[in-house]
């Protein structure tokens, strides 16, 4: 069945005060996935569409970040969000979120958008996107599934947060109030990655960027450049085993500048000039690692002082960023520290791995 014969668009509009309405912008919607919690109320906007409980907000702009989820309230949400609601007895309202947060749909969405740096997908390319439909009994039955498999996934990414937050907590209860020693005097080596050349020939060097940096504090390695860069900047830059990598340009609002990553590969591997390799001595560089890690996430504040913007982009000022302290902890405690963090990556790496399967087996339950 095409989408327009089980699903329609609203257009309803709010028309007066908006006073305590909740306000959501494409901000507010969480690639891939089914459900959101975030909004505004009493911002100034344009905003005039109108979302009930149980609609679909789907991002119509950049369709290919994947931002759909269906809604938990009533509210008001920007133009570029276009509101689908289910079409009675044709669909099930709850199967309908999983319909539209597919890998697939967003396919479809994408290669029917036009526009230059911020295209737009309208309905009325969406509405033929064809899904095979089974009868509404079997769409309740698969819904239940899907939301089963939902809500086992939500549990064990609470878990994972759980696990974040319990290493981040002993962190503080530990070392919190000690003399600290400014990073500066722990350096041994530290250097700007470079970017080199396109790869032309295909024997370049594996560069990592700040898009393979993630918020808790490891490397995503899936998406790896290779670029053409001198024999000699090679030999001199490539990244050693327990390296800090440290994102001193880039950022966002809500993540500034200054994130930090432990390189722990046994491969050669260069760093963009994005970021700055920090190389340490006389410290465990695990534990000189997770100090800065926990002072970022911490000390966001901190962070934006130590930062400048040149044409949009945040700049860190590495003589302030260098006198951040590391605790003076004795070599026992450092240690007692990283095996606590290392059995706790342990079982976040689990974790990780069964919400990877949860989402296949979504993926499964929907496409087949």
């Amino acid at each position: 069945m095409k989408l327009e014969e089980f699903a329609r668009e609203s257009r309803a509009t709010h028309k007066g005060d908006k006073s305590g309405v909740p306000i959501v912008g494409l901000e507010h919607l969480i690639p891939q996935e089914i459900k959101f919690s975030g909004y505004d109320v009493d911002t100034e906007n344009t905003f005039t569409k109108t979302f009930k409980k149980g609609q679909i907000l789907f991002g119509r702009r950049r369709a290919y970040l994947k931002k759909a989820a269906i809604a938990d309230f009533d509210g008001i949400c920007s133009g570029d969000i276009t509101v689908i609601e289910a079409i009675p007895g044709k669909v099930d309202p709850l199967l309908l979120p999983f319909i539209i947060q597919n890998d697939k749909f967003f396919d479809y969405a994408v290669s029917r958008s036009a526009g230059g740096l911020s295209p737009r997908v309208k309905w009325e390319h969406l509405k033929d996107y064809e899904f095979d439909l089974p009868p509404i009994e079997e769409q309740r039955i698969l819904a239940d599934k899907l939301w089963a498999a939902y809500r086992l996934k939500e549990s064990y990414k609470k878990l994972l947060t759980a696990t974040q937050e319990m290493v981040k907590s002993q962190f503080i209860e530990i070392f919190y109030g000690m003399e600290t020693t400014p990073v500066k005097d722990y350096i041994d080596d530290s250097f700007p990655g470079e970017w080199g050349t396109e790869d032309k020939d295909g024997n370049g060097v594996k560069v990592i960027r700040t898009t393979n940096f993630t918020n808790s504090g490891k490397l995503n390695l899936a998406d790896v450049v290779t670029r053409s860069i001198e024999d000699r900047k090679v030999v001199r830059k490539q990244i050693k085993k327990y390296d800090t990598i440290l994102e001193r340009s880039g950022g966002t609002a809500d993540n500034p500048v200054g994130r930090v990553v432990l390189f722990e590969e046994d491969n050669l591997f260069l760093c963009n000039n994005f970021t700055q390799v920090l190389r340490f001595k006389d410290v465990d560089p695990r534990f000189a690692f997770y100090a800065l890690y926990y002072f970022y996430q911490t000390n966001r504040t901190a962070i934006r002082s130590m930062g400048s913007k040149t044409t949009g982009i945040q700049n860190l000022n590495m003589s302030k960023y260098l006198e951040i302290g590391i605790p003076n902890a004795s070599d026992e405690d450092q240690k007692a520290f990283v095996t606590i963090a290392e059995q706790a990556d342990k079982s976040e790496f689990e974790l990780r791995k069964s919400i990877e399967a949860i989402d296949q087996v979504i993926k499964s339950l929907i496409n087949n």
